[in-house]
């Protein structure tokens, strides 16, 4: 599968400068997110890719859409695939407010409140990541997978720290990491 991660969002321009958490509630993407997001699409236009699972955050959503237009599929957003909830940018949208902003977004099997009410613990996100590998390891055509997901979840996923707009490939059939080296991003 590839793994994408989301283009720069405001929560991401602010804490790069600062190292602070700038409290922004589910930040869109910057400028810059966008121009991501678009190269992303172009360099995943060649790709057999028949399936995007996507994460809630608008961020997410954002960095996605330019590919799947690109690519003439549909979203699957699971909240399986969200960031870790440690920031202020973790706390998503509602899902009415996502079907709003998103009306071309299949929403409708989204909780309204989709993420955790606390910070998640790093063997929590560890268990969601090895439970998100086995789903995906159990489908024949995991190779041809587009997973827009997060920071925390690439990291809790295969141990490496990736940039925003940043493209993996990922085998779920193969071990998970032994070691997860968290840090803040």
């Amino acid at each position: 599968m590839i793994l994408l991660r989301h283009g720069q969002s405001e929560f991401n321009l602010l804490f790069t400068q600062t190292r602070k958490d700038p409290g922004i509630v589910d930040p869109v993407l910057t400028p810059l997110g966008h121009e991501q997001a678009a190269e992303a699409a172009k360099m995943l236009a060649t790709e057999d890719i028949r399936r995007i699972l996507v994460s809630p955050y608008r961020r997410a959503i954002q960095t996605a859409l330019p590919a799947a237009r690109r690519l003439g599929l549909k979203l699957t957003v699971t909240p399986l695939v969200r960031e870790r909830y440690a920031f202020t940018c973790d706390i998503g949208s509602p899902a009415t407010e996502l079907r709003m902003t998103f009306p071309d977004v299949d929403l409708a099997h989204i909780d309204e409140v989709w993420w955790p009410p606390q910070e998640e613990p790093a063997d929590q996100v560890e268990a969601r990541a090895a439970l998100f590998r086995a789903e995906m390891a159990a489908l024949d055509d995991w190779a041809h997978t587009l997973v827009v997901t997060h920071w925390g979840f690439v990291m809790a996923l295969t141990g490496l720290s990736v940039a925003n707009g940043q493209i993996l490939r990922v085998d779920p059939t193969e071990p998970a990491p032994a070691l997860v080296p968290w840090k803040h991003h």
